[in-house]
């Protein structure tokens, strides 16, 4: 809802070409009538289904603007690129170096910036442009996204990346119009930093259906970006890596154990995004130290997206008690990219739903919105029957049922949130969160799924959708 440039891909937008999103782009100045200077926004960009198969660079974007600085966001939140007029903002140069955990790309044969930031050398870009809204642009927003959620018949939605400024903003909204669907707001640890947690006051219990439910940490990058942190090269790495390119990751490890061990021995639950194996490893590395310490607790610590799993991981997820909650939507999304990217072998075991189910792993699933959208029946389509795209069935030994695939955004989103007694099932006592769909998932053949339909949800008993 924020004013970007939709430059999503089919079916989720209309770009299949960097000559498409030139296009888009130069409408959107002239919708939105932008001023001389005055930044231009988009999100959604996905190189792996253009035409080009590549990122814009700033010579791309210099052609719809060198007055206008661009900033454009990709489908995976981890890189951006920008023009000529946004790098000078920035003063971003060929002098400038690479952030510790992320890259600036260069053009062929020099220093001097492509366009295109990965990871931590998007902040610049990201953090003073889409970053902080004063709370009346915020909150609105906020109550229209939940109408869609909503729509989507979920009545619990995650806050994967909140400020300070945002939790203060949100609090006091829930506290005079409580919000129709609940919220659990997970704060950056990264621009928390250690010794503001306690600030933030993590708590259990909604006030007017809003809580801070813990930190979020993120040690690598995406998999469709290829900045996921392998332990073993990519097949394909993005242009001009070397063979032996692997990623890297986000926060050194010393930093995020010592983090760990802080958030645990507080009793707060962390989610670590992790995508690559070799992130996989720093995160379950961290909690095992950390609980050498801590002793034997019920942290429920969460490895967000967790794509990369191996299976001697999951061995040690389970010992440790750890929750993989896998974006289990990359099968269709990018399951003909992570091909090329991961090779056969690797790519048919992202997000191991049925090992992991077969190993009785609590394990949740996910569409990482706004990347693709809250959309909770395509998400159990996907899981039941990992087609990708092309229609290629990615791992068919890891298609989930539909009751793992149900019981993964129900019952172990409960205990996920450590809220099992009072959420996950329709059982007497517990809160009336409900939806009434069109047909039972767990009755229909897994490939129609996808037809069924949202007619109502119910938050807290009421009515919060109803299908027109």
């Amino acid at each position: 809802f924020i004013d970007f440039a939709n430059l999503s891909s089919p079916p989720v937008g209309p770009v299949n070409s960097i000559e498409d999103m030139l296009a888009v782009l130069e409408a959107h100045i002239k919708e939105r009538g932008l001023e001389q200077g005055e930044w231009l926004l988009g999100y959604g960009y996905d190189d792996s289904l253009l035409k080009e198969q590549r990122h814009p660079t700033k010579r791309d974007l210099d052609r719809v603007s060198t007055e206008h600085p661009i900033v454009l966001m990709h489908v995976s939140g981890h890189l951006v690129a920008v023009n000529s007029a946004a790098l000078a903002m920035r003063n971003v140069t060929a002098n400038s170096e690479d952030p510790p955990g992320g890259v600036i790309r260069r053009t062929d044969g020099s220093l001097e910036p492509n366009g295109v930031m990965e990871e931590t050398a998007i902040y610049p870009f990201v953090v003073k442009q889409m970053g902080e809204m004063a709370p009346e642009k915020l909150l609105p927003l906020v109550r229209k996204a939940l109408g869609v959620y909503a729509s989507y018949g979920i009545t619990t939605v995650q806050d994967g990346a909140a400020s300070l400024s945002d939790v203060e903003a949100m609090r006091a909204s829930a506290s005079s119009d409580p919000f129709p669907l609940d919220i659990v707001a997970y704060p950056s640890g990264a621009q928390l930093g250690q010794s503001e947690v306690a600030e933030v006051n993590v708590s259990r219990s909604y006030q007017g259906g809003y809580r801070v439910g813990g930190i979020k940490l993120v040690l690598d990058g995406s998999p469709q970006g290829r900045t996921a942190y392998l332990s073993k090269p990519y097949k394909e790495g993005p242009p001009g890596a070397s063979a032996d390119y692997r990623a890297y990751p986000s926060m050194p490890a010393e930093k995020y154990d010592s983090f760990m061990k802080d958030l645990l021995q507080a009793g707060i639950p962390a989610l670590v995004h992790a995508n690559g194996d070799a992130a996989i490893d720093m995160m379950i590395d961290g909690v095992a130290r950390a609980l050498e310490d801590t002793g034997k607790v019920d942290h429920r610590s969460v490895i967000i997206h967790a794509q990369l799993m191996r299976e001697d991981q999951l061995h040690r997820v389970k010992k440790l008690r750890l929750i993989p909650s896998y974006y289990a939507a990359h099968p269709f999304f990018w399951g003909d990219w992570h091909r090329k990217s991961f090779g056969d072998e690797r790519a048919s075991f992202i997000s191991p739903i049925a090992r992991t189910a077969e190993l009785d792993i609590p394990q949740t699933i996910h569409n990482d919105t706004p990347v693709v959208p809250p959309d909770m029946i395509r998400l159990m389509w996907i899981a039941a029957n990992r087609k990708t795209r092309s229609g290629y069935v990615l791992g068919p030994d890891q298609r989930a049922s539909a009751e793992q695939a149900l019981q993964a955004i129900t019952q172990a989103a409960a205990y996920q949130y450590f809220e099992e007694f009072k959420k996950g099932s329709i059982t007497p006592g517990k809160q009336a969160d409900l939806v009434i769909l069109s047909a039972n998932p767990l009755a229909v053949d897994a490939d129609d799924i996808k037809s069924i339909q949202v007619i109502e949800t119910f938050a807290r008993g009421q009515s919060v959708y109803r299908q027109q």
